[in-house]
Protein backbone atom coordinates (compact mmCIF):
# COMPACT_ATOMS: atom_id res chain seq x y z
CA UNK A 1 0.00 0.00 0.00
CA UNK A 2 1.38 3.07 -1.00
CA UNK A 3 1.58 5.98 1.73
CA UNK A 4 -0.70 8.98 1.39
CA UNK A 5 0.97 12.27 -0.82
CA UNK A 6 0.38 13.93 2.58
CA UNK A 7 2.80 11.98 4.15
CA UNK A 8 5.95 12.01 1.57
CA UNK A 9 6.78 15.52 3.50
CA UNK A 10 7.71 13.48 6.39
CA UNK A 11 9.72 11.06 5.01
CA UNK A 12 13.12 12.48 6.53
CA UNK A 13 11.51 11.64 10.06
CA UNK A 14 12.92 8.12 11.31
CA UNK A 15 10.90 5.94 14.10
CA UNK A 16 12.51 6.35 17.18
CA UNK A 17 11.56 3.22 18.70
CA UNK A 18 13.34 0.35 18.40
CA UNK A 19 12.02 -1.92 16.03
CA UNK A 20 11.04 -5.21 17.50
CA UNK A 21 9.05 -3.12 19.78
CA UNK A 22 6.83 -1.66 17.18
CA UNK A 23 2.65 -2.52 16.82
CA UNK A 24 1.85 1.10 15.64
CA UNK A 25 4.01 2.04 12.15
CA UNK A 26 5.38 5.84 12.21
CA UNK A 27 3.30 6.28 8.76
CA UNK A 28 0.29 5.53 10.88
CA UNK A 29 0.97 7.64 13.82
CA UNK A 30 1.12 10.67 11.53
CA UNK A 31 -1.48 10.00 9.58
CA UNK A 32 -3.64 10.02 12.71
CA UNK A 33 -2.39 13.23 14.47
CA UNK A 34 -2.15 15.24 11.16
CA UNK A 35 -5.74 14.31 10.13
CA UNK A 36 -6.56 14.64 13.90
CA UNK A 37 -5.99 18.53 14.37
CA UNK A 38 -6.92 19.04 10.97
CA UNK A 39 -10.30 17.77 12.06
CA UNK A 40 -10.11 19.52 15.51
CA UNK A 41 -8.32 17.60 17.83
CA UNK A 42 -7.04 20.00 20.90
CA UNK A 43 -5.00 17.42 22.15
CA UNK A 44 -3.80 13.41 22.27
CA UNK A 45 -6.63 12.05 23.80
CA UNK A 46 -9.35 13.48 21.47
CA UNK A 47 -7.07 12.96 18.18
CA UNK A 48 -7.32 8.94 19.67
CA UNK A 49 -11.32 9.61 19.79
CA UNK A 50 -11.72 10.91 16.24
CA UNK A 51 -9.33 8.04 14.73
CA UNK A 52 -10.92 5.19 16.46
CA UNK A 53 -14.16 6.68 14.59
CA UNK A 54 -12.82 7.37 11.37
CA UNK A 55 -10.59 4.08 11.04
CA UNK A 56 -12.55 3.11 7.97
CA UNK A 57 -11.23 6.24 6.58
CA UNK A 58 -7.96 5.58 8.08
CA UNK A 59 -7.85 2.05 6.38
CA UNK A 60 -8.61 3.41 2.61
CA UNK A 61 -4.95 4.93 3.35
CA UNK A 62 -2.51 2.79 5.49
CA UNK A 63 -3.26 -1.03 6.48
CA UNK A 64 -3.87 -0.12 10.79
CA UNK A 65 -3.29 -3.75 11.03
CA UNK A 66 -3.30 -3.20 14.55
CA UNK A 67 -6.12 -0.44 14.87
CA UNK A 68 -5.77 3.14 16.38
CA UNK A 69 -2.91 3.06 19.54
CA UNK A 70 -3.72 4.78 22.64
CA UNK A 71 -3.38 8.42 23.41
CA UNK A 72 -0.39 7.73 25.52
CA UNK A 73 1.26 6.38 22.10
CA UNK A 74 0.58 8.81 20.31
CA UNK A 75 2.36 11.17 22.76
CA UNK A 76 5.70 9.23 23.41
CA UNK A 77 6.30 8.80 19.67
CA UNK A 78 5.31 12.70 19.14
CA UNK A 79 7.42 13.90 21.70
CA UNK A 80 10.26 11.71 20.57
CA UNK A 81 10.40 12.98 17.13
CA UNK A 82 13.16 16.07 16.47
CA UNK A 83 11.08 18.99 16.50
CA UNK A 84 13.09 21.06 14.14
CA UNK A 85 12.90 18.01 11.77
CA UNK A 86 8.97 17.54 12.18
CA UNK A 87 8.43 21.30 11.71
CA UNK A 88 10.51 21.56 8.54
CA UNK A 89 8.62 18.79 7.08
CA UNK A 90 5.56 20.64 8.23
CA UNK A 91 6.56 23.82 6.50
CA UNK A 92 6.94 21.71 3.18
CA UNK A 93 3.48 20.05 3.17
CA UNK A 94 1.91 23.62 3.83
CA UNK A 95 4.48 24.65 1.27
CA UNK A 96 2.99 22.61 -1.02
CA UNK A 97 -0.50 23.72 -0.53
CA UNK A 98 -0.13 27.06 -1.14
CA UNK A 99 0.15 28.95 -4.42
CA UNK A 100 3.39 31.67 -4.81
CA UNK A 101 1.10 34.73 -6.21
CA UNK A 102 1.84 37.64 -3.90
CA UNK A 103 0.95 37.63 -0.48
CA UNK A 104 0.77 38.88 3.03
CA UNK A 105 2.62 36.90 5.51
CA UNK A 106 1.63 37.77 8.82
CA UNK A 107 4.05 36.84 11.63
CA UNK A 108 2.36 37.06 15.12
CA UNK A 109 3.29 35.63 18.44
CA UNK A 110 0.47 33.78 20.46
CA UNK A 111 0.36 31.94 24.05
CA UNK A 112 -1.60 28.35 23.10
CA UNK A 113 -3.92 27.96 25.76
CA UNK A 114 -4.22 24.52 27.60
CA UNK A 115 -0.39 24.20 26.47
CA UNK A 116 2.08 24.45 29.41
CA UNK A 117 5.82 23.49 29.09
CA UNK A 118 8.26 23.29 31.70
CA UNK A 119 7.67 24.23 35.62
CA UNK A 120 3.67 25.03 33.99
CA UNK A 121 4.72 27.85 31.92
CA UNK A 122 2.11 28.51 28.74
CA UNK A 123 4.07 27.13 25.54
CA UNK A 124 4.85 30.95 23.08
CA UNK A 125 4.70 30.07 19.36
CA UNK A 126 5.68 32.63 16.16
CA UNK A 127 3.98 31.69 13.66
CA UNK A 128 3.33 32.72 9.68
CA UNK A 129 -0.26 33.49 8.74
CA UNK A 130 -0.70 33.44 4.63
CA UNK A 131 -3.82 35.99 5.19
CA UNK A 132 -5.34 35.32 1.10
CA UNK A 133 -4.95 32.20 1.60
CA UNK A 134 -5.36 31.29 5.01
CA UNK A 135 -2.60 28.80 6.12
CA UNK A 136 -0.58 28.69 8.67
CA UNK A 137 2.66 28.47 6.88
CA UNK A 138 4.78 27.52 9.97
CA UNK A 139 5.54 28.02 13.71
CA UNK A 140 8.29 28.37 15.72
CA UNK A 141 8.45 27.69 19.90
CA UNK A 142 9.71 30.50 22.38
CA UNK A 143 9.98 30.35 26.13
CA UNK A 144 8.50 34.57 26.68
CA UNK A 145 7.17 37.15 24.34
CA UNK A 146 10.36 38.84 24.72
CA UNK A 147 12.31 36.09 22.58
CA UNK A 148 9.78 36.38 19.94
CA UNK A 149 13.15 38.44 18.62
CA UNK A 150 15.56 35.53 18.10
CA UNK A 151 12.52 33.16 16.84
CA UNK A 152 11.24 35.20 14.19
CA UNK A 153 14.64 34.54 12.09
CA UNK A 154 14.43 31.10 12.52
CA UNK A 155 10.67 30.65 11.39
CA UNK A 156 11.68 33.29 8.47
CA UNK A 157 14.66 30.98 7.21
CA UNK A 158 12.29 27.97 6.61
CA UNK A 159 9.68 29.88 4.68
CA UNK A 160 9.85 30.87 0.72
CA UNK A 161 8.68 34.58 0.48
CA UNK A 162 9.21 35.25 -2.81
CA UNK A 163 7.45 38.51 -4.03
CA UNK A 164 5.63 38.40 -0.49
CA UNK A 165 4.63 41.45 2.06
CA UNK A 166 5.42 40.81 5.60
CA UNK A 167 3.81 42.74 8.41
CA UNK A 168 5.10 42.15 12.18
CA UNK A 169 4.35 44.32 15.16
CA UNK A 170 6.59 46.91 17.24
CA UNK A 171 9.11 43.64 18.33
CA UNK A 172 10.25 43.00 15.27
CA UNK A 173 11.15 46.22 14.17
CA UNK A 174 14.90 45.27 14.90
CA UNK A 175 17.63 45.32 11.59
CA UNK A 176 18.56 41.47 11.46
CA UNK A 177 14.57 40.97 10.96
CA UNK A 178 14.31 43.06 8.28
CA UNK A 179 17.55 42.13 6.51
CA UNK A 180 16.69 38.45 6.92
CA UNK A 181 13.29 39.33 4.60
CA UNK A 182 14.89 41.14 2.43
CA UNK A 183 17.66 38.69 1.85
CA UNK A 184 14.07 36.34 1.39
CA UNK A 185 12.82 38.27 -1.83
CA UNK A 186 10.06 39.81 -0.02
CA UNK A 187 9.22 43.43 1.25
CA UNK A 188 8.47 44.07 5.40
CA UNK A 189 6.03 46.26 6.60
CA UNK A 190 7.21 46.41 10.52
CA UNK A 191 5.76 48.74 13.45
CA UNK A 192 7.00 51.26 14.48
CA UNK A 193 6.99 52.36 18.26
CA UNK A 194 8.53 54.49 21.06
CA UNK A 195 10.95 51.56 22.34
CA UNK A 196 13.01 52.50 19.29
CA UNK A 197 13.62 55.50 20.41
CA UNK A 198 15.41 57.59 17.72
CA UNK A 199 14.25 55.57 14.87
CA UNK A 200 10.82 56.97 16.47
CA UNK A 201 12.08 60.15 16.69
CA UNK A 202 13.23 60.43 13.14
CA UNK A 203 10.27 59.45 11.34
CA UNK A 204 7.78 61.60 13.26
CA UNK A 205 9.75 64.72 12.33
CA UNK A 206 10.21 63.75 8.66
CA UNK A 207 6.42 63.42 8.82
CA UNK A 208 6.30 66.66 10.23
CA UNK A 209 8.44 68.27 7.54
CA UNK A 210 7.45 66.03 4.40
CA UNK A 211 5.54 67.50 1.71
CA UNK A 212 3.73 65.95 -1.19
CA UNK A 213 2.75 62.78 0.81
CA UNK A 214 -0.94 61.19 0.11
CA UNK A 215 -2.95 61.74 3.28
CA UNK A 216 -6.15 60.41 4.41
CA UNK A 217 -8.32 60.90 7.98
CA UNK A 218 -11.04 58.54 9.04
CA UNK A 219 -13.62 59.61 11.84
CA UNK A 220 -15.40 56.85 14.07
CA UNK A 221 -17.72 57.21 17.46
CA UNK A 222 -17.59 53.91 19.02
CA UNK A 223 -17.33 52.58 22.86
CA UNK A 224 -17.97 56.24 24.02
CA UNK A 225 -15.54 57.83 22.44
CA UNK A 226 -14.38 59.73 18.90
CA UNK A 227 -11.40 58.02 17.30
CA UNK A 228 -9.61 60.37 14.61
CA UNK A 229 -7.42 58.28 12.62
CA UNK A 230 -4.87 60.37 10.52
CA UNK A 231 -2.35 58.00 7.48
CA UNK A 232 0.57 59.72 5.54
CA UNK A 233 1.80 57.80 3.07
Amino acid sequence: MNSPALLDHFSALEDPRQSWKVLYPLPEILLIVLCGVLAGGDDFVEIERWAKRKLDFLRRLLAFNNGIPSHDTLNDVMNALPCELFAQSFTNWVSALRDYDPDIIAIDGKTSRRAHAHHGRSLHLVSAWASRQRLVLGQEPCDEKDNEISAIPRLLDRLELSGALVTIDAMGCQHDIGAAIVEKGADYLLALKGNQKSLHSEVALFFQVAKGLDNHTTTDADHGRIEIRRASV
